[in-house]
């Protein structure tokens, strides 16, 4: 397993700087200097199974982390560890992925049960849990307003309404059911909505309580069928697609048409 992370600059796709030394369990954070290099200035070893996420706080000045042990919260700037939540007492639910809400007051977790659970950040109290996911929680993202949380699981998405804390309005499978889908990412806006598995997909909003239409398929250029990560760029005008070929591919997205090229950046 490639234990390396890697910058590139996207319009050239050159590699700008590799950050080497991670492991499993560890997390580390880095900071960057004028001449464009990166050192580490700290070194996190608290979690006891692999690191599943790792998530920015609104604010830039905290991080959580997640694992199948328990989530973390953490002050960047110092690497301390402020507060910690661990799994339930049948221990049969570790944490598999995590999102923060755009205002930071409440942190999403997925599990591997597939349930998914709502968190007050500041008193790590657990406000919701949502049930119905078949498989781990692979990856969630709330929209930009705060209202939807859009959640991937081996059945596919489900999207909830945040303000009703209960509600799953809409469903979809993208993939056969022997298909996970690995990756689900709101654009800034929330009119879009890209989803990763087999291929990478993305759906606009018709009505978002009843519509989402998929205007775009992007083919997985990998050849072995697995997107495991996607990330909007600014305005929706292009889209980061990580797969286990250990390629990062850009597509751009100005169009409704299908892309016929992209850009590829060797990992």
């Amino acid at each position: 397993m490639d234990t390396n992370a890697v910058l590139f600059d996207r319009l050239s796709g050159q590699i700008l700087c590799t950050l080497t030394g991670h492991s499993k369990k560890t997390v580390r954070i880095w900071q960057g200097s004028e001449d464009g290099n990166y050192s580490c200035i700290h070194t996190l070893k608290d979690h006891a199974a692999e690191v599943e996420a790792v998530r920015v706080h609104a604010t830039q000045k905290y991080f959580v982390t997640a694992s199948k042990d328990n989530w973390r919260f953490y002050d960047a700037s110092t690497g301390s560890r402020l507060t910690q939540v661990g799994v339930e007492a049948s221990g049969q639910e570790g944490y598999t992925s995590a999102s923060f809400h755009p205002d930071g007051l409440i942190l999403g977790t997925g599990t591997t049960d597939g349930s998914v659970k709502i968190w007050d950040v500041k008193t790590q109290s657990k406000v919701a849990k949502f049930e119905g996911h078949v498989g781990p929680v692979t990856d969630m993202s709330f929209s930009e307003n705060g209202y939807f949380l859009a959640t991937a699981a081996l059945d596919g998405v489900k999207l909830w309404d945040i303000r009703k804390l209960t509600r799953n309005f809409s469903t979809f499978s993208p993939y056969d059911s022997d298909t996970p889908t690995n990756a689900v990412e709101f654009d800034f806006s929330g009119c879009y909505l890209a989803v990763g598995g087999l291929d990478t997909r993305v759906c606009q909003v018709a009505n978002a309580m009843i519509e989402w239409n998929v205007i775009r398929v992007l083919p997985d250029l990998s050849g072995i069928g697995k997107v495991t990560s996607v990330k909007f760029g600014t305005d929706a005008k292009y889209i980061a697609v990580g797969s286990m070929d250990r390629n990062l591919r850009i597509f751009g997205l100005q169009s409704c048409q299908p892309a016929t090229q992209d850009k590829t950046v060797f990992c």
